[in-house]
């Protein structure tokens, strides 16, 4: 079992976001991982948020050996072209240590509020799929033509290629049926989404009949959950009915007693699953 902490990117200044990150990567965490969003999520009124791809860049410079990702971003904030250039910029800086995750979008009041396009679910699907093609041809293709749903490519070209070949994992979010889980059985590395395991029992098996439909072995698809660790018992046993039903990493929510309930999970519950 592998472990990321997720930060929680809002409501705290720069140098809180980097002692975080920094804590994590000294207590042997995986990965850290923030959010895509320009405002908080949670809380009453305007707070303090980091952009999310330089937040990474930052962190690239900031950290050794820890990985790190945004669960998920957005596909509507960036052009796919973009976001592709950004995260090679990553994992460059990184030398290798971006996890690259995607989903659909859904806050629509931030889309509104700052003047971004917020398109019909079908459309924003469809954008999903097109930056899902356009990010892994740029990655592994040399010359790249492409005609999407709605973003295409003419004689395109990204260089340098990445780091990681053929290309960072690929993270996708969430759980529906009908959009999201054939693009996770084509595309994903990394397949995370919330609930637990016997919620996500019906869901986890479509993955792995959609991944042979594709011709995939359904192991090579990591299956990613979240663990909240407000206490380590519970924390301890959750963990392990996750990794029982065949969940190969855990995003820890950041805890509300802060680093010492981190650093107690760590030494506790997080040495034994992944000793």
């Amino acid at each position: 079992m592998r472990f990321g902490l997720d930060v929680a990117q809002q409501r705290m200044p720069w140098d809180e976001l980097v002692r975080r990150a920094q804590l994590a990567e000294e207590l042997g965490f995986d990965g850290v991982w923030g959010f895509d969003h320009f405002q908080p999520m949670y809380g009453e009124g305007p707070g303090e948020t980091f952009e999310g791809m330089t937040t990474l860049a930052a962190l690239a410079g900031l950290t050794t050996r820890i990985r790190f990702g945004l669960l998920v971003t957005g596909v509507t904030y960036r052009h796919p072209s973009v976001f592709a250039a950004q995260a090679l910029t990553i994992d460059h800086a990184s030398h290798g240590r971006l996890e690259l995750s995607l989903g659909a979008a859904w806050f629509d009041k931030e889309h509104h509020e700052l003047g971004i396009p917020f398109p019909s679910t079908r459309a924003r699907f469809e954008l999903l799929e097109d930056t899902l093609e356009i990010v892994t041809r740029l990655f592994t293709g040399d010359i790249v033509s492409y005609d999407g749903h709605i973003v295409s490519l003419r004689d395109a070209r990204l260089r340098p290629k990445p780091v990681q070949q053929p290309h960072p994992p690929i993270w996708i979010g969430g759980s529906g049926p009908r959009r999201t889980l054939p693009l996770v059985a084509k595309y994903a590395d990394v397949w995370h989404a919330f609930g637990t395991p016997n919620s996500l029992r019906e869901a986890y098996e479509r993955v792995d009949q959609l991944a042979i439909g594709t011709g995939r072995d359904p192991s090579d698809i990591l299956r990613a959950g979240s663990l909240s660790i407000d206490d380590i018992d519970t924390a301890r046993k959750h963990a392990a009915k996750w990794q029982d039903a065949g969940y190969g990493y855990l995003v820890c929510g950041w805890p509300a007693a802060g680093a010492e309930q981190v650093e107690q999970f760590a030494r506790e519950v997080m040495t034994d699953l992944t000793g």
